[in-house]
């Protein structure tokens, strides 16, 4: 007669060698102790990496961990910033933000600033170190050329990303550096991305263009009216993108004061000006001293929208060369609703449909 085993034994063998679970608490311990440690250990967070980039003054940043307490003096970089989806590490801002010009767009992705709570410890061209030490910053960013700021941010310990922009190449490499120095590097890419496509987009449309050529832009800066900018800049390639010829490209200087005579032998036919709260195309088109010139006697002047829509130091800058390339090239943007396209590619930057309300009136001019 064959006799069943007991179930006791099958279970002693999977176990291994000796009693049954129940003469052996030990090893439930045991187990239970590793479970605990293994559950702990999934709950503990991981220790942030150390993360690092190089600014424009070839220094290497390195953060022990991405930066939570960031202080940003300059606009166009705040404004990155914000497209990066950061409003929560920003702890101080350029006092900039509060001018009229540019409150309600900053009052739209920021409750802070609409209630004046968020510190403005400084600008371009004013720093209250105290003010800045007494926000912690993990990170500040500033222009590269605010040396002594720089030196003495540096001396108290304070990490500094200097900043100096002159092709809108350099906006990219500002946007990826700024979004590996806060852990958000695929971000950044991606609104990289979304300059550069708009940037094609606008190319190919002057170029399908019947018959297009490339008219003889003169840029005028708000300082003056023989104010301009040449080769080496972003004005420079503004121009060239949206499909002109910048009349003093030949010319080196990032910023420069010409000659009467000379941009009246350069004889523009078109004239881009930059924000001015003090004069617009139509002083220039009454004005005397520009009655021969072309683009005045073709009624070809015209002049930026406003200093937020228009940055060419931020991946807004799409916009502003969208905005002269309908000026230079009308025929291409036929029937195409160009504010509508504004709006969206500034909603897709920022994430957020309220700031392209608030620009809704400038970008349709």
């Amino acid at each position: 007669m064959i006799v069943k085993q007991p179930d006791t034994i099958t279970t002693r063998s999977r176990l291994g060698r000796g009693g049954p679970p129940s003469d052996r608490p030990w090893l439930w311990a045991a187990v239970a102790a590793a479970v605990l440690a293994l559950v702990l250990g999934l709950q503990r967070p991981v220790a942030a990496a150390p993360v690092q980039a190089e600014d424009f003054r070839g220094t290497t940043i390195v953060l022990p961990q991405p930066a939570q307490r960031i202080v940003c003096l300059i606009e166009s970089a705040l404004s990155g910033l914000y497209m990066l989806g950061l409003k929560d590490r920003i702890v101080g801002v350029p006092a900039s933000v509060y001018k009229e010009s540019l409150r309600p767009y900053y009052e739209a992705l920021d409750d802070r600033i609409r209630s004046r709570t968020l510190p403005a410890p400084g600008n371009w061209d004013f720093i209250n170190m105290e003010s800045i030490a007494a926000l912690k910053p993990d990170l500040v960013v500033l222009w590269a050329h605010q040396t002594e700021a720089v030196e003495v941010l540096e001396r108290r310990g304070f990490p500094v990303f200097g900043v100096f922009l002159q092709r809108f190449d350099d906006v990219h490499r500002e946007i990826r550096a700024l979004g590996r120095l806060a852990g958000v590097e695929e971000k950044a890419q991606t609104l990289i991305g979304l300059a550069m496509e708009e940037r094609q987009w606008v190319r190919d449309r002057v170029r399908s263009s019947p018959g297009a050529n490339a008219p003889s832009v003169y840029f005028m800066w708000a300082q003056g009216d023989l104010e301009t900018s040449g080769g080496t800049s972003t004005v420079n390639e503004l121009i060239e993108e949206a499909g002109g010829r910048n009349v003093f490209g030949h010319l080196t200087q990032e910023h420069l004061v010409v000659h009467w005579e000379s941009l009246l032998k350069a004889d523009p036919d078109v004239i881009v000006m930059w924000v001015n709260e003090t004069r617009d195309p139509s002083h220039v088109l009454v004005d005397p001293r520009w009655r021969s010139v072309r683009a005045v006697r073709k009624g070809r002047v015209h002049e930026l929208p406003d200093i937020f829509t228009s940055d060419l130091w931020t991946l807004k800058y799409p916009l502003a060369v969208l905005t002269v390339a309908s000026w230079l090239h009308p025929d291409a943007f036929v029937d195409m609703d160009l504010t509508a396209r504004k709006m969206s590619f500034l909603e897709k930057l920022y994430g957020s449909s309220a700031v392209a309300r608030v620009a809704a009136r400038a970008i349709a001019n």
